[in-house]
Order: structure tokens, then sequence, then C-alpha cells
């Protein structure tokens, strides 16, 4: 049986999912929630337009207010094109593309597949030469005009697969780690000894492996604590990312100031 959907659950349903925490959160889930639990409002997604705050407004019961123009400005859907004669293959683009909608490897050309692409502009700041723009592809269609449900859900479903393939590659990289301190703690061990100096030598050695290893099971293990929801947390974002998204916080506490 299923189990009934969570207010959350249905704040995220009517998100665009373009993932570009210009609402000021890390992603479209984080947002959701706040929304839901009241610590944010519901007309911070610039992606979504005036019909997005409508639709959530209809939800919660709560009447049609103007987009916050400190979160951005409703606009056609945009694709990031990449100069390829620019490009040096540095791969910051990709990494901050939530979606994996850009292709490509260090040192080698990189390119946006616009079918994927969500139009976030996540990938445009960290690019080191500016050889990414950001091309309108809906002239005269803004926000869910510009959008369509299915588009939405494809992009979900691949932010979702992203946040996943951080975290594994994260725990396989850990687990590579812990068997490398391990093998080298082992090695430490076994080592002979011949003087009061190197015996205390070892010792050091032996400490601070096994500092290194416990302090690596104790985050494993709480990431293995942490809700699902969490994966699309701060932690899962480029340095890059987040940074955009502390500077939308900012100036969302300054506005909130001056009022």
């Amino acid at each position: 049986m299923t189990a009934p959907k969570t207010l959350a659950d249905q704040i995220e349903d009517l998100l665009p999912q373009t993932q570009c925490t210009k609402c000021g959160y890390a992603a479209c889930r984080p947002y959701a929630e706040a929304v839901a639990d009241g610590s944010a409002d519901y007309n911070q997604c610039p992606p979504g337009g005036m019909e997005g705050v409508a639709r959530l407004a209809h939800l919660l019961g709560k009447p049609v207010i103007p987009l916050n123009p400190v979160n951005g400005m409703e606009r056609p859907r945009p694709v990031a094109v990449i100069d390829e004669s620019l490009c040096i293959g540095c791969t910051l683009c990709i990494q901050a593309c939530p979606v994996d909608a850009i292709v490509g490897a260090a040192k080698q050309m990189h390119t946006v597949v616009p079918e994927l692409c969500t139009g976030c502009d996540l990938c445009v700041a960290p690019c080191p030469v500016d050889c990414i723009d950001m091309v309108d592809v809906t002239p005269g269609q803004t926000g869910w005009d510009a959008w369509s449900q299915g588009q939405a859900d494809a992009a979900r479903a691949r932010h979702d697969f992203h946040v996943f393939r951080l975290r594994r590659d994260k725990e396989e990289n850990d687990a590579r780690l812990a068997a490398k301190a391990a093998a080298k703690l082992k090695a430490v061990e076994a080592e002979a000894a011949m003087s009061t100096e190197e015996k205390a030598a070892q010792e050091r050695k032996r400490a601070i492996i096994q500092a290194a290893m416990e302090r690596a099971r104790l985050k494993k293990e709480q990431l293995a604590t942490q809700a699902p929801t969490e994966a699309a947390g701060m932690d899962d974002l480029s340095r890059g990312v987040r940074r955009q998204v502390e500077a939308t916080q900012e100036n969302m506490q300054h506005a909130k100031e001056e009022q």
C-alpha cells in the first residue's frame, strides 16, 4: 500500500524541477520542505513563474502573490551553449550541472545536451574561460508555458540519479581510502622497531592512522543515519554552486532586513 503524500511531496510535485537554487535552497526538494514547514514563501521559484506561484497558492489555500524579485524574474527557458573553441576541458561545468546534462572529460571538449538542460545557469559561474552562454529557446513563452510536466519529471529523475551517483562515488572512494589506511596500519605494525625512537615513531604512525580510520567510520555512520531527502543537501553541491546558494540566501536576508 502506497503511503499518502506529505505536503512537501505535493509541493515538490508542483515545482519545475530545474534544480537551479534560485529559491535559495540546494535543490527543489529542500525548497519544498521549507515551504511546507513555513520557513520559506511560495513565491521564490522564478522558473515556475506566476503560474507556479498560482499552483502552490491553490495547494496551500493562500492568495496568489508576486514572485519575489530577490530570487529572480520569470523568463523564457534558456539552454546552456558551450563555445567549444574556447573550452579547456576543466570539468567544472560538469561538476556544477545538477542533472548531468553536460558531457566531456578532463582536458577534452565539453558539450551540453540541449534536451537535458534545465536552464539553471549553474554551469556559467564556475567556467574559468567564460565560454558558456545561456540562449533562450522559448521566445515569448515563460514559466510553465516554456516547460512541460514531462520535462520536469525527467529532470527530477536525472537529479535524483545525479545525487545517488555522487554519494555512490564518495562511498566507493571512502572504501578505497579505508582499505589503503588498513593496509598501511598493518605494515606499520609489522615493522621491526630497533630503538626507542623508532618505537615512538611507530606508535605515532599507528595513532595517526587509527584516528583517521575512526573519523572515516564515524562519518560513514553519520551519512547512513541521514534521511534520504538530505541527499540533495549542500554537501552534495560543488563549491561554486554552494556559493551561489549562499549568495541568494544572503540577498534574501538583506531584503527582509530592509523591509
